[in-house]
């Protein structure tokens, strides 16, 4: 391409001289970059994929091997290359596992293109025959798939196992997975069964323990401590909960002012005032029957003063204070309450019942575990511990992605092999459809099809086996007809994945190849950057 841009002006005067150089360039530059950022995740993909230490700018320390973490993190500066570390971040929202595969895939894709782009290909045919490959892979992959059913609760732990193998915490598979699937089935809504909302379970941290100690809770946490001041209850049986978001203290005016006492009966009035008002609150709150208190914070005044607390205390009512804005609807929903804005308001149908509020000792902190509530919200809690912050976080990302994986099975039910089976699979069968079609497109096809085998090589390499005899062989299988034979990590070998139980959802691996596809065809498109000042 280059050799014909340097041609000599026409002299005819319609048709002018045209400058392809500049297009390539900017167009191969972009490649460059974006392939740049695939490399770099590359190696943390599969179970045997190392793990990225991340400085950011304010000191702070993540391990992970998240690859939408990863690149959230990194500082992109290259619009090509941005436009990678979105493509996992819709990845992430899409099916939530799968973030690394589907920048990698993204990153040969690329590779592919540049060859293409070298032999003289233009970008439209290249990118359309990209779109028909992604849309016949899907189709073969959803024939691959096996379908799956809710009640079938072993399949659905062993997908969520498969997605934490890849992980820091992968040791804790076995007690994680089933973690992740009881909270999801417990969640679902038999009204919507296919949809999952996953602000419905909540994840507590807590410092201190191991991963080991971390369970599931049918109920509510709040990692604060119940408020001491005054020697209030600290464990309650047979719980009235009011939600209040009003403050129980001295009202203050709208206004700035400033009151001039001028003698101490004054200043004794304004006391007993104060006391009196606060204790008409908590006279109202008592006759309702409420005795537990969590009290939204405030950012006006103090939720609540010694003196409120004093007389909270004395009623027997136990007090949670600074319950963040964005718990409410979660509390709200678990407990099956309302909250109430107004003291005026306060009436007994708006409590929620539950059998037992108490405070337990944690490490070296309290946390509050509210249980035995009745109609209780479809929503659940987990308390994640761990015994360093690095290993907390970690567990928590871990956590979300196999939420994900359960959360896409529920949502679309078909389960699929892992190991690199898939991607062999339609690496085979899509050079096979390639020889049906005709002139540039079946030359772009084969040459895409081929991109699919970088997920098993990539496998074998970070698992530091041999990748060319593992894929040669893998391929070699798969010709015999094996649909499932894929590459067995802790073997070194290439064995059947099914049976290994290594499985994840159709939906993680349609979506990658899909958005990958889509992110490419982008790129591709793309043959000037501007820039505007």
């Amino acid at each position: 391409m280059a050799a014909m841009s340097v041609q000599a002006p026409r002299s005819s005067k319609t048709e002018s001289y045209v400058d392809n150089k500049r297009k390539d360039d900017i167009r191969m530059s972009n490649i460059k970059s974006a392939r740049a950022v695939a490399d770099a995740v590359r190696t943390s993909l599969g179970p045997k994929g190392m793990d990225k230490m991340i400085s950011t700018a304010s000191g702070e320390v993540i391990i992970t091997n998240d690859g939408a973490t990863i690149l959230n993190k990194m500082e992109v500066l290259q619009p090509a290359a941005k436009m990678l570390v979105e493509l996992s971040k819709s990845q992430d929202v899409v099916a939530g596992d799968g973030t690394t595969t589907v920048v990698v895939i993204a990153g040969a894709f690329l590779k592919q293109c540049q060859t293409l782009l070298r032999s003289g290909i233009h970008p439209t045919v290249a990118s359309d025959s990209l779109h028909k490959t992604s849309m016949k892979a899907v189709d073969i992959l959803t024939a691959m798939a096996v379908p799956v059913e809710l009640s079938d609760r072993d399949s659905l732990v062993k997908s969520a196992s498969t997605s934490l193998n890849s992980k820091v915490v992968s040791q804790y598979s076995t007690l994680l997975a089933p973690l992740a699937v009881d909270s999801v089935l417990s969640v679902v809504d038999p009204v919507k069964p296919d949809l999952v909302d996953l602000r419905d379970v909540k994840i507590v941290k807590k410092l201190g323990g191991t991963v080991d100690d971390t369970e599931l809770v049918k109920g509510l946490v709040f990692d604060k401590k119940v408020s001491h001041t005054a020697g209030g209850p600290t464990r309650i049986e047979n719980a009235k909960i009011a939600v209040i978001q009003f403050q129980i203290s001295p009202p203050k005016t709208d206004i700035e002012q400033s009151i001039v006492v001028s003698d101490y009966t004054q200043m004794d009035r304004i006391l007993k005032e104060e006391r009196n008002y606060i204790l008409s609150m908590i006279k109202k709150i008592k006759a309702t029957g409420c005795n537990v208190l969590l009290i939204q914070k405030s950012i006006l005044r103090d939720a609540v003063t010694d003196l409120s607390l004093h007389y909270l205390a004395k009623a027997k009512i136990l007090v949670i204070k600074d319950v963040e804005r964005d718990d409410i609807e979660f509390i709200t929903k678990t407990l099956n309450c309302l909250p109430i804005a107004n003291i005026e308001h306060f009436r007994a149908e708006k409590l929620g019942f539950a059998d037992m509020v108490e405070e337990v000792s944690l490490g070296d902190g309290k946390i509050v575990k509210v249980t035995g509530i009745k109609d209780m919200g479809r929503t659940t809690t987990v308390l994640v511990r761990g015994s360093n912050q690095l290993v907390l976080d970690e567990a928590e990302r871990s956590l979300h992605d196999a939420l994900c994986v359960v959360r896409c099975l529920v949502n679309k039910k078909f389960l699929i092999a892992g190991g690199g089976a898939p991607e062999i699979e339609l690496s085979r069968q899509l050079g096979a459809w390639s020889k049906v079609l005709h002139g540039m497109e079946s030359f772009c096809v084969k040459s895409f099809a081929e991109a699919l085998e970088v997920v098993p090589y990539t496998l074998a390499e970070n698992a530091g086996l041999n990748p060319i005899t593992i894929v040669t062989e893998l391929r070699n299988r798969h010709a015999q007809g094996e649909i499932n034979a894929g590459i067995n990590v802790r073997k070194g070998q290439i064995t059947n994945i099914l049976e290994e139980n290594v499985v994840q959802p159709l939906l993680v691996s349609t979506s990658a190849i899909t958005l990958a596809a889509e992110c490419v065809r982008m790129i591709l498109k793309i043959d000037d950057i501007v820039t505007v000042r």
